[in-house]
């Protein structure tokens, strides 16, 4: 089968003969109609997580085989969540279906797992979900970043009357933006991008330029989704005492943070990272949400590498391999 493969020598190539995945007991052998490109999967081909295999963690596939008796997927299109666990019967995480905390988890094109990024891919049947009817592929394919971003309110309360920030407006912004919105939450989208502020102002959302929004401890919580210093540092400068920053973006640096206002302030500092996908497949399914202003580009399997150059584009926001 064709699969797009970032190999040993560090070298992202498109190959044809790739062999087809047989699923084990208990998976799903999925043939994958559309796939995502995620900026995790091009800080994969510059050594992050050290992992060698088939790239991709986004996609939406229809099942062709079941390696179980429950055979009801068969036929059925599905989105799978990006990690598995051990499933051992002593595993806390494994026993809440937190599967992307277990110590022996295996993840989707990141860890220990062939990827998405191919004609076929084989995932446990409790990790994939059936997407609805009339949610097409070009919306589904968003789940796994839109499940990340309605996991904020899984993991805190946010109450009717508190004010959101969402800083940036990158994919993620955009999405985590749209997607609290969707909550009739009070949240203001700030960037730097008139073109991708507009995106989600179309939907009903209130933007602002980051050059035109004062800086004022007065939010009740901040969502960081920049993935620079300068980006932490203006969402602390925005929580208000006693207020909420979400960590939504990892920022990797070797820069002296100031975390003194933290304490001072009594911040409380939230990590987010992925999220369930029943409810981002429900919110989809419900039509308040729209993210194909977010697709900058379409390429075939055939054009991965080329896609992926697009990628890397300052204006990009998503790019969709067809396979």
């Amino acid at each position: 089968m064709k699969a797009v493969v970032f190999d040993k020598d560090n070298q992202l190539k498109l190959v044809d003969n790739y062999e087809k995945p047989i699923p084990q007991k208990g998976e799903a052998l999925v043939r994958v109609t559309l796939a995502g490109i995620c900026n995790t999967d091009y800080e994969i081909t510059k050594g992050y997580m050290g992992y060698v295999g088939i790239l991709g963690h986004e996609a939406v596939g229809i099942v062709e085989d079941v390696n179980g008796e429950d055979k009801s997927l068969i036929g059925k299109r599905v989105v799978p969540e990006i990690s598995y666990g051990c499933k051992e019967p002593n595993c806390p995480w494994c026993a809440e279906k937190l599967y992307r905390h277990c110590p022996n988890r295996h993840t989707l094109g990141i860890w220990r797992k062939d990827g998405v990024f191919a004609q076929y891919f084989t995932m446990p049947t409790e990790v994939l979900f059936e997407v609805p009817n009339n949610v097409p592929d070009k919306q589904a394919v968003f789940v796994e970043p839109l499940a990340a971003a309605l996991e904020i309110t899984e993991q805190h309360h946010i109450k009717p009357y508190e004010k959101v920030i969402v800083l940036g407006d990158g994919k993620l912004g955009l999405i985590t933006a749209l997607a609290l919105n969707a909550q009739n939450l009070d949240v203001t989208l700030v960037g730097k991008h008139q073109n991708k502020l507009d995106i989600a102002k179309a939907q009903g959302v209130k933007t602002s330029l980051l050059s035109d929004f004062p800086i004022e401890k007065k939010y009740d919580v901040v969502v960081e989704a920049t993935g620079s210093v300068n980006g932490f540092e203006t969402s602390l400068a925005l929580t208000k005492p006693r207020g909420v920053l979400v960590l939504k973006s990892t920022v990797a640096t070797g820069k002296e943070l100031n975390l003194a206002p933290i304490v001072i302030d009594e911040i409380t500092v939230l990590g987010s990272r992925c999220g369930q996908f029943p409810p981002a497949l429900r919110l989809l399914q419900s039509e308040k949400v729209d993210f194909s202003p977010l697709i900058s580009a379409e390429y075939s399997i055939d054009n991965a590498i080329e896609a992926f150059e697009k990628n890397k584009e300052k204006d990009t926001l998503k790019v969709l391999l067809k396979i």
